[in-house]
């Protein structure tokens, strides 16, 4: 609940530009990483690895991946490391969350979260601390995402009106961060140094973790949980009726994301290797780093989340605006049509190189896609959540990611394998499962979330229905 009293930035309260640029900074070394990661792998680590260099956990790895998949290449093997990372960085936030609200509250979990996550960066300095490091930075996400996210939504009153462009700013803010790190951290890996490249995440980290100590004396004190008591007491409250007809009608939503995840996902992966082998970046003699790619993705949200605000704004008044779930349709079919373009990317391109034109093009329908989706999504948990499992059900939604994610990783596996087009076109089909769902359960579930809406005693406050509003700003993205 805001306070009744308080200060204002640009109309928002104060705290908000704390959480800003808290999430801005570890965004920044989070992308960062992962801009660098497959290319570290299959370029340098695991080469080093099979010459002998020492690796602490790699042989063993290795074989388990090996044992449940047959002989692995160093891409294949890269794969699913990094699907398997990917997907732990998303699971760990159910468990993070479900902490928060029974027992640490979410400020003292966000700060556990920072610590973990800045050593983990710190660790990637070291190759043979490499999978150590993985797992200090997949523990610390677990703590740091699901809290930060929520406490933007608990800075405003049920019904107030600035909620959305506060999740619009701070989705501002994880875009600002993921559109810098390739440009930095990707650049100074790739031209300097791999470790270069690593330490100015870490050091993003460090930045972030600064930033939520300083500001964080200014967040409302119903944020800063005066002891474990206070929290284990408010968990105890029995769920409603209401409270679980919302609970499972989100899970649905979530789980559906599966798929998704599991094609969004090929961008720091095998995109990546798309855009390092098969992509010319040569512009007029200078060879851009391949890894700018993956800044193009955050570029496209800045210019046209505000469009489609404005864009979803002109269909409410005319009553056209989609329900929450064919928004989520729509987003689904767009990262279809993404993965068929670099199907005929892969048809046209054969063995060479071709235009960054086929990439950027994809990774566009795919942005817009994402909009369409995962803010959307990310605004429904925290609108329509009971309070006391807000922060667990944040959790559930990375859930449908840990999942995505393995799918991704293990797929990704087939791209040396297969033909690049069968490739492309197995992961449009993957992308067409969710968007079929939600369309044919559209009736069903809007009919389900408006009718537990109404039911509720906070949402009478409110003057925004299920139907449309929820997402009518992009917000917070993964």
């Amino acid at each position: 609940m805001a306070q009744t009293s308080e200060k204002t930035f640009f109309g928002h309260p104060r705290p908000l530009f704390t959480l800003f640029f808290t999430e801005m900074w570890e965004r920044f070394s989070f992308y960062g990483m992962r801009a660098l990661l497959v290319l570290y792998m299959t370029q340098y680590l695991f080469l080093e690895a099979d010459k002998g260099k020492d690796v602490w956990g790699y042989g063993a790895l290795k074989s388990g991946i090996e044992f449940f998949f047959g002989p692995q290449t160093a891409q294949g093997l890269s794969s699913h490391i990094y699907g398997n990372y990917m997907a732990l960085v998303y699971f760990t936030p159910f468990f993070g969350g479900l902490l928060a609200d029974r027992y640490l509250g979410q400020r003292r979990a966000v700060y556990i979260g920072a610590i973990l996550m800045s050593i983990g960066h710190f660790l990637m300095a070291a190759e043979s601390m490499f999978f150590l490091a993985l797992l200090f930075i997949i523990a610390g996400n677990g703590f740091f995402k699901p809290n930060i996210s929520t406490q933007v939504g608990e800075l405003y009153a049920p019904g107030d009106k600035r909620r959305d462009g506060a999740f619009t700013l701070f989705y501002m803010g994880i875009n600002l961060g993921a559109f810098l790190s390739p440009l930095i951290c990707g650049t100074l890996g790739q031209k300097v140094g791999w470790h270069w490249g690593f330490g100015a995440a870490g050091v993003g980290m460090l930045l972030s973790l600064v930033i939520y100590h300083f500001g964080g004396k200014n967040l409302p004190q119903s944020q800063i949980k005066s002891s474990v008591h206070e929290v284990e007491a408010q968990a105890q409250q029995p769920l409603s009726k209401n409270d679980w007809t919302r609970t499972w009608a989100l899970t649905f939503l979530c789980v559906v994301t599966i798929f998704f995840w599991g094609v969004y996902e090929q961008q720091g992966n095998t995109l990546q290797l798309w855009a390092d082998q098969s992509t010319d970046w040569n512009f007029f003699g200078w060879e851009m780093p391949s890894t700018w790619y993956q800044s193009f993705n955050p570029l496209i949200i800045f210019m046209f989340a505000p469009l489609l605000d404005i864009f979803w704004k002109w269909q409410s008044r005319r009553n056209g605006e989609p329900s929450t779930t064919m928004k989520m349709a729509m987003g689904c079919f767009m990262g279809t049509m993404a993965l068929v373009v670099m199907f005929m990317a892969a048809k046209a391109v054969g063995e060479g190189k071709g235009s960054a034109v086929w990439l950027l093009g994809s990774t566009f329908l795919l942005t817009i896609g994402e909009l369409y989706l995962s803010p959307i999504g990310l605004s429904l948990v925290t609108k329509v959540s009971p309070k006391k499992i807000v922060s667990m059900m944040m959790g559930v939604w990375f859930l449908a990611s840990f999942f995505g994610n393995s799918v991704s990783g293990w797929i990704g596996s087939y791209y040396e394998r297969m033909p690049k087009e069968n490739f492309f076109l197995l992961l449009a089909a993957l992308g067409l499962v969710p968007g079929v769902l939600f369309f044919i359960s559209n009736k069903v579930l809007t009919k389900s979330l408006n009718a537990s809406d109404e039911d509720s005693s906070s949402s009478k406050k409110s003057s925004s229905k299920i139907t449309g509003n929820i997402g009518a700003q992009p917000e917070a993205s993964l």
